[in-house]
């Protein structure tokens, strides 16, 4: 199976409580919800598009809780993203866990990176992860990653949880899709490319 990180960001690269005020107020995170303005048909068509190539789901401990906790919750049989997410085999990495309370879910305790590893071997289409996004930085900076699909919010929210912002090696991504909806969310999506490339600019002066 293929890794794919799927994250909905800010313009200030910020992906914590997207989409709600009350879904993610760790340290003191007080602006959630800023994805919601600018939702419409296009992204819930792409976006259940992206889930539907999903045969598992790959998940932090931090959010795969607060998932767990959520989505049973909604049956409403015409929700284009319900069914699809509590019937998808779960993968949450963590060490303080030992089972879990959406079914089906495996634990994964030990190395992330061996164990996802060994997952990846698996057949199948997509393993998706969805927020996690310190457990995606690890997975990114190991080469365990084989796809990023974004969702840009036009907004700048100034503080929270910023995704890609941990220490790691750097990689190199090649844009293989993007789009741009009504509301103005930029849908992009990048394959690892291997090592990031650097370069030296030999023009005349210099860039500020």
């Amino acid at each position: 199976m293929k890794v794919v990180l799927t994250e909905f960001v800010t313009l200030d690269g910020v992906s914590q409580g997207p989409g709600s005020p009350t879904e993610d107020t760790s340290d003191g995170f007080t602006s959630g919800g800023w994805l919601v303005p600018f939702l419409d048909e296009t992204f819930v068509r792409r976006t259940s598009e992206w889930l539907g190539l999903a045969d598992g789901l790959l998940f932090g401990r931090r959010t795969y809780e607060a998932f767990a906790r959520d989505w049973p919750e909604i049956t409403d049989p015409d929700d284009p993203y319900t069914v699809r997410m509590n019937a998808l085999p779960k993968y949450v990495v963590t060490s303080t866990l030992a089972e879990g309370s959406w079914s089906p879910t495996t634990v994964l305790a030990g190395d992330p990176v061996e164990s996802v590893g060994q997952l990846k071997t698996k057949p199948g289409r997509e393993l998706q992860i969805h927020g996690s996004a310190r457990l995606g930085n690890s997975l990114l900076a190991a080469g365990l990653v084989d796809t990023i699909r974004l969702a840009v919010a036009p907004t700048v929210v100034g503080s929270g949880r910023r995704l890609l912002d941990h220490p790691g090696s750097p990689v190199g991504l090649r844009l293989t899709h993007y789009e741009v909806t009504s509301t103005g969310l930029l849908l992009l999506q990048y394959d690892a490319a291997g090592q990031a490339e650097v370069g030296e600019y030999e023009g005349v002066g210099a860039f500020v």
